[in-house]
């Protein structure tokens, strides 16, 4: 609305009033492979069991100690290191607002390779901190002397590494990763490792945040299977965790989802199972992408697959129309021209968007 109809619109800041908000697609009707979700429900005995459990919470209370029953039982999953905290969110978004929060100051900067995950530009730019993007290479990968360039000249607050990446799915040189760090040490900056795909891949940082004190580490129970529980959690030294922890809100985490999170712990090896079958069938994707014409797909560790093709907005249409819901991820970024990123779901899910790209390539 212009301002001038509603003059109480000028309150609200400019450059907010300038963007857009963050676009979630409509899936009703649709296979849906656009958001890198976990497929799998739970087994009927445990939605059942679950049920039971959540209609037993106090919802009438405020989240307290189950709370932190939870902090510490993600820390044991994740095999925290000795020495270290661990702090929830409302899924992995609150933390990257909390990270930026804690380090704003007048001239602070944010540093991320790109394409990387859009929240930490957003994040930064709300924040009213410039964000310093690094093109990745032509292929994807880190480009070294860029990054450490950047790096050593504009000595950033906070500096995100998505490992693997999205929306590439790729999983950068672990040997660069940590020169990376190293350079970063030198200047004063923090590095998050953004696992959020940590299920899927063949290697994690954990051996990082045990060594680097500026070194932290993010994961999600969103691509665990909880994407619609919004559970979040950072790791890091205990002194660093414990000062952004005091940004954190204090009820953030509500009982309902502290709960379910207990309980999918409690069935760790259910997911694990799930996380296997996704494995799986990410390798028949890919195999059924690199035998299609004209389609390119790129390595993935992730629970997605990034693909060119040769018109990625008619490709994407003519998935859609045949029932298939993917992201058209082209105008995120020059290096994603004609990109498709398709989330890997169940065997029959992924059957139906082969076909579906297939027949909108011919």
């Amino acid at each position: 609305m212009d301002p001038r109809l509603n003059p109480a619109l000028a309150r609200i800041r400019e450059d907010v009033r300038a963007t857009q908000a963050y676009a979630v697609q409509s899936a009703a009707g649709l296979i849906k492979l656009d958001t890198m979700e976990n497929p799998f429900r739970l087994p009927e005995a445990l939605q059942q069991q679950l049920g039971e459990r959540l209609g037993r919470v106090a919802i009438n209370r405020y989240p307290a100690e189950r709370t932190q029953d939870l902090a510490r039982a993600l820390a044991a999953h994740a095999g925290m290191p000795a020495g270290c905290g661990i702090t929830l969110g409302n899924g992995s978004d609150e933390i990257i607002t909390m990270l930026t929060m804690a380090v704003s100051r007048p001239g602070a900067k944010i540093l991320s390779p790109l394409p990387s995950f859009v929240m930490y530009g957003i994040s930064a730019r709300y924040q009213g901190l410039d964000f310093v993007g690094v093109p990745l290479t032509p292929d994807f990968e880190l480009d070294e002397a860029a990054m450490r360039a950047a790096i050593e000249q504009e000595r950033p607050a906070l500096i995100y590494l998505a490992y693997p990446n999205n929306p590439t799915g790729n999983l950068w040189d672990a040997a660069v990763i940590e020169r990376l760090v190293q350079a970063a040490g030198a200047v004063g900056s923090l590095v998050v490792m953004d696992e959020a795909y940590q299920p899927f891949a063949e290697r994690d940082a954990m051996g990082l945040l045990a060594q680097y004190a500026h070194v932290l580490v993010m994961r999600t129970m969103s691509k665990f299977g909880l994407a619609g529980v919004r559970i979040g959690y950072l790791m890091g030294e205990q002194s660093l965790i414990a000062e952004i922890d005091k940004i954190r809100p204090p009820f953030n985490v509500g009982v309902l989802n502290a709960e379910a999170g207990l309980f999918a712990l409690e069935h760790a090896e259910v997911y694990a199972e799930q996380a296997r079958v996704l494995r799986a069938e990410r390798e028949r994707v890919m195999a059924a992408l690199q035998a299609l014409p004209g389609v390119q797909p790129f390595p993935s560790q992730g629970n997605m697959i990034l693909a060119r093709v040769a018109d990625a907005a008619a490709a994407f249409a003519g998935v859609k129309a045949r029932g298939v819901l993917i992201k058209n991820v082209s105008a995120m970024h020059p290096l994603l021209a004609n990109c498709l990123r398709l989330t890997i779901g169940t065997p029959e899910e992924n059957t139906a968007m082969l076909a579906a790209l297939q027949e909108s390539l011919q």
